[in-house]
């Protein structure tokens, strides 16, 4: 397929995090904007990540036994605030459960943080690669699903994943969880017009490839190499005529009837892995 030459934009960075601060306010975080994360996985690479503010660490007895070496690896500013309190607690799970919202499953243990404050999606289309990856999502609010498609996302090694911020899930609890630490590596770009987004994409020479159960052509067969953005609909839904619209083309996965669709986590993970086998990974 061919394509007219796309000019890259060169803007400069835009990076920063903000530090104010606040108390708990129960289950939704703190009201300077902080939230909760819970489960192992989700609050382990928070911990690990030096951009992550801490506010609250929050463990049962067995849950601090358990990650005693990951707590005692954080720095004394996480572990202490400027009072000399301590952030580290170790609380009864019910505890843990008053601050949550009902059903969470947190294995005993959570973290109020400061929410990372994503790069601009001009900064993430300079730095791009020849055969950069990125995932677009079309109104995909299920934290459940977008934290697997972050998880995904990481794991194939896609730059960022894009999505609406009128419908995007917060990056906390459900979605942190579901995405088992990938918050910490492939950044949640928020932006207010998709279809524009689109086309900053397509001029930074990124192929926009839409996935459509219908469409007659197979995704393996869309490209080998080169810059690639991927662009998934809401599961029913699909997606929108602006944003199919704005793809360069739309493809199908070789699903065999009568499944003709797949949930749009599960999607994302068999749609990257199709793009990313052709590309060659880092070191190799």
């Amino acid at each position: 397929m061919a394509r007219t030459e796309r000019k890259r934009r060169n803007t400069a960075g835009r990076h920063g995090r903000s530090h104010s601060g606040g108390q708990t306010r129960g289950r939704a975080g703190g009201p300077d904007g902080s939230v909760w994360l819970h489960g192992s996985h989700a609050v382990l690479a928070a911990l690990a990540n030096p951009a992550r503010r801490i506010r609250r660490l929050l463990l049962t007895e067995a849950a601090a036994r358990a990650h005693d070496a990951a707590i005692a690896a954080l720095p004394e500013r996480a572990r202490s605030d400027r009072a000399g309190g301590s952030r580290v607690e170790t609380v009864d799970r019910t505890e843990i459960e008053r601050l949550l919202p009902p059903g969470a499953v947190h294995q005993g243990i959570a973290l109020l943080t400061e929410p990372l404050d994503p790069p601009a999606l001009e900064d993430i289309l300079d730095q791009a690669g020849p055969q950069a990856l990125l995932v677009v999502l079309d109104r995909v609010t299920d934290p459940q699903n977008a934290g697997a498609v972050l998880r995904s996302a990481a794991a194939f090694g896609a730059l960022a994943v894009i999505s609406p911020k009128d419908h995007a899930p917060p990056v906390a609890g459900t979605l942190a969880k579901a995405a088992s630490g990938a918050v910490e590596i492939v950044p949640l770009i928020l932006v207010t017009n998709l279809a524009r987004a689109l086309e900053a994409i397509k001029r930074a020479e990124f192929w926009c490839l839409g996935l459509d159960s219908e469409a007659p052509a197979l995704l393996s067969g869309a490209q080998e190499s080169g810059r690639a953005a991927l662009v998934l609909g809401a599961e029913g839904a699909g997606l929108r005529r602006l944003t199919r619209e704005a793809c360069d083309g739309l493809y199908r996965l070789p699903t065999i009837p009568p499944i003709a669709s797949l949930n749009v986590s599960n999607a994302a993970a068999v749609g990257l892995y199709e793009l990313a086998r052709t590309r060659p990974r880092a070191g190799e």
